[in-house]
Formats: C-alpha cells, sequence, structure tokens
C-alpha cells in the first residue's frame, strides 16, 4: 500500500509537468513569451504553485520549453554531416526538420522570432548547418545561390500544412519537402514525388 501511495504523487507530478509544458509551448508559440504564469497554470488546470514548484522562474521554464527542439535539431544536423555524400546529408536533414516542424516536433518559428536569446545550442545547430550548406555546394548538389533564408523559409512553411490527421500531415510534408529539395539542387533533375494529399475539402 505504501508503494502504491508514494508511486500516485510522483506519476501525478510527472504528468503536471508534461501538461504545463505542451500548455506553456503552445502559448509561447501563439502569443510570445510575455504569457503570465498565471495564465499557463489556468490552461494546464493546475495551480500557480505547482507550475514555480517544476519552473521556479519563467526563464526556467521557456529554457525547458526550447530545450527538446533545439537539441533535435542539432542532432538532425549531425547526423546530416555525418553522411558521405554532403548532397544526401543536405536533403536528409531538409526532410527531417520540416517533417518535425510539421508535427510539432520542432521550435515553431512564432517562439523562435519572439525569442531574443536560445542559448548556446541554437548557435551551434546554425553553425553545423551553415558547415552542411557549404559542404553540399562545394560538392556540386546544393545551387550556389542557396542561402540559408531559404531552408528556413521552407522550414517554417512547412508548419502551416494543416490535414486530417497526423499520418496525413507527415505524407503532405514528405511531398512538400520534395519540391524544396529539387529546387535547391543546382542542376535540378525532376524526379517522382511522393504521393499528394488531398487537403482541401
Amino acid at each position: 500500500m505504501t508503494t502504491e501511495v508514494s508511486q500516485k504523487p510522483r506519476s501525478d507530478a510527472r504528468d503536471n509537468r508534461a501538461r504545463i509544458l505542451a500548455v506553456a509551448r503552445a502559448a509561447f508559440a501563439a502569443e510570445g513569451p510575455g504569457v503570465p504564469i498565471r495564465e499557463i497554470a489556468r490552461r494546464a488546470q493546475v495551480g500557480a504553485a505547482t507550475v514555480y514548484r517544476h519552473f521556479p522562474t519563467k526563464d526556467a521554464l521557456l529554457a525547458e520549453v526550447v530545450a527538446e527542439p533545439m537539441a533535435l535539431c542539432s542532432a538532425v544536423v549531425e547526423e546530416g554531416l555525418a553522411e558521405a555524400d554532403p548532397w544526401r546529408g543536405f536533403c536528409l536533414v531538409t526532410e527531417r526538420l520540416m517533417e518535425a516542424r510539421a508535427l510539432g516536433r520542432g521550435l515553431p518559428g512564432a517562439l523562435a522570432a519572439r525569442l531574443p536569446y536560445l542559448g548556446a545550442e541554437r548557435e551551434r545547430s546554425i553553425r553545423l548547418l551553415l558547415r552542411l550548406v557549404r559542404r553540399a555546394k562545394e560538392a556540386g548538389g546544393l545551387r550556389a545561390d542557396f542561402v540559408l533564408e531559404d531552408f528556413v523559409l521552407a522550414v517554417t512553411a512547412s508548419e502551416g500544412i494543416r490535414a486530417g490527421s497526423p499520418e496525413l500531415r507527415a505524407a503532405a510534408v514528405r511531398r512538400f519537402a520534395a519540391l524544396m529539395i529539387q529546387s535547391f539542387r543546382a542542376d535540378p533533375v525532376p524526379a517522382p514525388l511522393p504521393p499528394a494529399v488531398r487537403l482541401l475539402g
């Protein structure tokens, strides 16, 4: 009995923390980091004290909100750099990060634009991505006039893809990514696209 009682509070605490993070991620993405902690608590259906117990300051909550997507971004770019073929590595990164943003696993563009700081992890990701872009250009796969803002535009645009289910949304972003990758190629060669997904009613 003691074990059951002691495990339930820990389980409740984990659930509360996860709910607070989910609510904060959505609120900060839509409205910016100015959303009050009390409002985060209300939407998460917990007390403000519960939020502060998990995250002593708003900065601590913001840092946790951005930590996972930033780590994902770095890991994906590192995987792309590890590819022997720089163009293939660039394609992998483009596909993975567009899909992550579309499915809500990446850092929302609206939040990134409102946060003047995202720490060393963000700067590291940018440096790695610039290295990958340089290698893909030197290998002749990536068009010479490509700039990082083109990549940001494609990844950000994928956030706006809407579909009837996560599976359809993932399929739609795969096709969109294929279109973007073909447009980024130095010598575009038409290739079969993934199947189209019905998005209009």
